[in-house]
């Protein structure tokens, strides 16, 4: 099954740059392009990408505010948002995050690290680089997602919405919000990744996420993980 991306950014030559790797990997290919978050948000209604490569800093509807409308959109759901940040100590981090992204990247990440974070949106994982999901993410949620974040800083989670979860399907929010993947969960609780899937989704259905990036904001509102700067 191919792949198909929406690059959003307004730096031309940039976008020809994405296209240029993207379009080399056979499982993958660029649909369209879109300069700032209004032609983002119309051309991932016409076209339906799997995955959208989406500035955060535009001109006019920047990527936080499309990521937004597009995330709000139930026609929308299986588009994945994956939002690049010039710098990934970046108050937008979190906001982004809140916004409805599947996670994101910095801009001065390596080729196969751009595709392999499409891979993994387009799958529905959390991409929450290993840089920041150690750290940055924590720091951010502790801080109310930074200074400035004025009318886009979301209320602090009810520790009480968790009532809802089982033991298991606590610790298993522990760890995803550590940045585990599927099959790292399952070897730590010893238990196949099957499992621990089912108790992922559950979560998520339980809580509302949309997916594995917003369990992670969750889990740290919520205060059920304490943030801990390395």
């Amino acid at each position: 099954m191919t792949i198909r991306v929406l690059l959003a950014d307004d730096q031309t030559l940039l976008r020809s740059a994405f296209r240029v790797l993207v379009d080399s990997e056979p499982d993958m290919e660029v649909v369209a392009e879109a300069a700032d978050g209004a032609q983002a948000v119309a051309l991932t209604r016409s076209n339906r990408p799997d995955v959208v490569l989406m500035d955060i800093r535009m001109p006019g509807t920047d990527g936080l505010a499309a990521t937004r409308v597009i995330s709000a959109d139930p026609d929308l759901t299986g588009v994945h948002v994956v939002m690049l940040t010039t710098f990934e100590v970046d108050e937008y981090v979190v906001q982004s995050l809140r916004a409805g992204a599947s996670g994101f990247l910095g801009k001065g990440a390596e080729p196969e690290e751009l595709l392999n974070a499409i891979r993994i949106a387009a799958a529905g994982e959390a991409l929450l680089s290993p840089v920041a999901t150690k750290g940055l993410i924590a720091t951010f949620l502790a801080q109310g997602a930074g200074a400035g974040s004025g009318e886009h800083a979301a209320p602090t989670v009810s520790p009480k919405r968790l009532d809802a979860l089982t033991g298991r399907e606590r610790e298993v929010l522990v760890l995803v919000a550590g940045g585990y993947s599927n099959d790292e969960i399952a070897e730590r609780l010893r238990v196949s990744p099957l499992t621990v899937k089912t108790h992922v989704n559950r979560a998520m259905a339980k809580l509302g996420a949309r997916d594995r990036a917003q369990l992670v904001v969750i889990a740290y509102e919520s205060g059920l993980v304490r943030p801990r700067v390395e």
